[in-house]
């Protein structure tokens, strides 16, 4: 089957902001537009396209990416709308790895806010060329010009005009095209969805010479050729223009603005011509790389050897296992095998779906460039490299954060025991943010995720479509613990029963390391006082001591251990025996080095009327806060501090009915710090009194 549309008229985007900038509508006006769907869906109808999960339209909120594709002007776009929600980070960060390009929405009157932040910098992480668009022009407060200087700012990019608004809030009429130096007004009887193309207003005409010629000069600045150009004539032609927006915002060098209000139709159609205009071309990315051999590279072709990479799994109830690939390289073909090289297994290709939210469309093959959904992939994860056994590839996984936040959960009845463990590990296969263990002491499954919400949809999803009934226990915070003073000594362990004894006797040096150095073990015996085989034995017992501390029973960080001597039995000694002196040894000396317990600190930001401005401050201090910064946007008052997460349980009920529910507020992750002494000896007691903390001998 050959190519419906050419590589150079594809583009594969995502639509990523902060909470409640617009994103999904946008996305719907996108679809409705390109004739993709015939009636816009509205995301406080709880009608959204995009929207498609139970939980998303209760809650009016985006949880999971979906990909839908459509058509506009010759051109195929595939689009992913990610989450705003900071507990979802992880979603946008695995559809940022696989998208050529994105439109980083801002809300005209919040700006650069929190999570807008963050998934800017996580697209930079992943280089993906950007255009803007301001969102709600129509509301009152609108200021695209503060936007723009905020992007610049804030953000440190280049942003660059390519329209102005004409006028704001309720006198948003339209806009000016500073590339034709046209006025487009649009028509308020057809609620914005077509527009006049006019002469500038005269009062508008010295603003719009102005930033057409900051846009003129910043296209300019891109390339030697168009600045000896502008020099001689003090202009650039339309076609100039576009060739260098686009060269460079593929480069990264300039972020094109757009402006309009996606609630009232306007301007999503300057933005998909945009996206056509300047987004580059599956083709048009550097060649794909091999993270263990960058000599080993694909070019973005139909006729290049296979490599494709698993970005996302998804359980659905008449597929199974779906699992989101983007195809880099080569053809994929329905009943084809394929080699998952970072499994290092075979996997055969069931079905190929090109998806639209929840709804399929079966293909028979994917070709370079393509989004798509593959039945069949029983095997494969999140970030697994997809290719040709022949010809294998290794590409760049992709890295998530820990979690933050546990839940205990237990089915209600025995009958849901073995369909809560399965639904469990579904949703884990699905979500690596989201992990599962059992706690062999407490006989409790313990649930971890990046927070309070994030827990709640899981535990609704298990109920809607699992059909689990489950009890759950309160969030606790995942501490960490470490040692404040290097200790050193011994550990023998030595049994005799009859027979074959157990004989295992290591020397130990502990230090402590800086915040995220992580876990360093060295081996220092010089002369074999302990044989070659049994080291690895000493460091795995070490490991297994820190992944529940002898303190309070939470994993253990930032810490060398260094093996210095030691002796063996030449009949008793094994591989367990000294597992267990290296276990227990770490255990005894890591409780000499003033053990202190860490907590996830937060970083907050409240915006607030600023009537409440002294009660929220004061709910800040109250939770062992610390407030960094006062700063006013849009009417509002913005509060950013660092508060501990164990002091954050309930708080977004606290602020509603502080501020007669007009505060909101964000947190991120943002580092581990000492938790105070009496609070750290409380939380060891609890665990002890628990059962939750191992210590002593075995």
């Amino acid at each position: 089957m050959a190519r419906t549309v050419p590589m150079s008229k594809v583009r594969n985007i995502g639509i990523m902001a902060h909470i409640d900038a617009g994103k999904t509508t946008v996305t719907e006006r996108i679809l409705y537009y390109t004739g993709r769907s015939h009636k816009i869906g509205e995301v406080h109808d709880g009608a959204a396209t995009m929207d498609w999960m139970v939980q998303e339209q209760e809650r009016g909120i985006t949880i999971t990416s979906a990909a839908t594709s459509c058509m506009w002007k010759g051109h195929m776009i595939s689009i992913i709308d990610t989450p705003g929600h900071v507990d979802f980070t992880m979603e946008v960060e695995r559809s940022l790895r696989v998208l050529d390009g994105a439109i980083a929405l801002f809300c005209a009157v919040g700006g650069v806010q929190p999570q807008s932040e963050t998934v800017w910098h996580q697209s930079e992480r992943y280089e993906v060329p950007k255009i803007a668009f301001v969102n709600k022009m129509d509301r009152i407060g609108a200021d695209f010009f503060d936007v723009v200087r905020s992007i610049q700012n804030q953000l440190g990019a280049n942003a660059v005009p390519v329209v102005i608004p004409i006028g704001a809030s309720d006198n948003f009429l339209g806009v000016i095209d500073l590339v034709s130096m046209k006025a487009l007004l649009f028509n308020e009887e057809s609620k914005g969805a077509d527009w006049t193309e006019t002469e500038i207003p005269a009062d508008l005409l010295d603003s719009a010479k102005e930033w057409r010629a900051n846009l003129v000069e910043k296209c300019a600045e891109q390339d030697e050729e168009m600045m000896e150009k502008f020099f001689e004539t003090g202009d650039l032609s339309e076609e100039e223009i576009w060739k260098i927006l686009r060269k460079a915002t593929c480069s990264r060098q300039v972020v094109p603005v757009y402006c309009g209000s996606a609630f009232k139709n306007k301007g999503v159609q300057q933005l998909l011509d945009g996206v056509i205009k300047i987004l580059p071309a599956p083709n048009e990315i550097p060649p794909i790389i091999c993270s263990k051999n960058p000599e080993n590279q694909r070019k973005v072709d139909d006729d290049e050897v296979l490599s494709a990479l698993a970005f996302k799994i998804m359980s659905d109830k008449h597929m199974g296992k779906l699992t989101y690939i983007r195809l880099y390289s080569g053809t994929l073909e329905t009943g084809s095998t394929i080699w998952n090289s970072t499994q290092q297994k075979k996997q055969r290709v069931g079905r190929i779906l090109r998806m639209h939210a929840n709804r399929q469309e079966s293909i028979d093959k994917a070709v370079a460039g393509d989004i798509v959904a593959v039945v069949g992939l029983a095997d494969t994860k999140t970030g697994d490299t997809l290719c040709s056994a022949e010809n294998e590839i290794f590409l760049e996984a992709m890295e998530f954060p820990a979690p933050v936040i546990s839940i205990s959960i237990k089915p209600e009845t025995q009958a849901d025991n073995e369909k809560l463990s399965e639904a469990l590990h579904k949703l884990a296969d699905e979500d690596p943010t989201f992990t599962v263990a059992f706690d062999q002491e407490t006989s409790e499954t313990i649930i971890s995720g990046m927070g309070e919400l994030h827990l709640e949809i899981i535990v609704d999803r298990l109920k809607r479509e699992f059909g689990v009934q489950a009890q759950v226990g309160r969030p606790e915070v995942a501490y960490r613990e470490t040692a404040t003073s290097a200790s050193s000594g011994s550990y023998k362990h030595a049994k005799q029963s009859g027979g074959r004894g157990q004989y295992g006797h290591v020397v130990l040096e502990l230090e402590p390391l800086g915040p995220g150095s992580g876990f360093e073990f060295n081996n220092k015996i010089v002369g074999g006082r302990i044989p070659q085989e049994y080291i690895p034995s000493v460091e795995k017992g070490i490991i297994q001591a820190l992944a529940a501390g002898p303190y309070a029973g939470y994993p253990v960080v930032d810490m060398r251990v260094n093996l210095v001597d030691g002796s063996y039995h030449d009949v008793d000694s094994s591989d367990f025996a000294f597992q267990i002196a290296g276990r227990q040894g770490f255990k005894q000396l890591f409780l000499k080095g003033n053990p202190q317990l860490l907590e996830p600190i937060m970083s907050i930001e409240i915006t607030t009327p600023e009537e409440y401005m002294g009660p929220v401050n004061g709910t800040v201090c109250q939770r062992r806060g610390r407030i960094d910064s006062m700063d006013d946007r849009g009417g509002m008052k913005i509060v950013k501090g660092h508060v501990p997460l164990s002091e954050m349980f309930g708080y977004s009920n606290t602020i509603r009915s502080l501020t007669q529910g007009r505060a909101s507020f964000s947190m991120t992750f943002e580092h581990y710090e000492a938790v105070p002494f009496s609070i750290a000896e409380e939380v060891v007691k609890k665990r002890r009194a628990e059962g939750k903390v191992r210590g002593g001998e075995e």
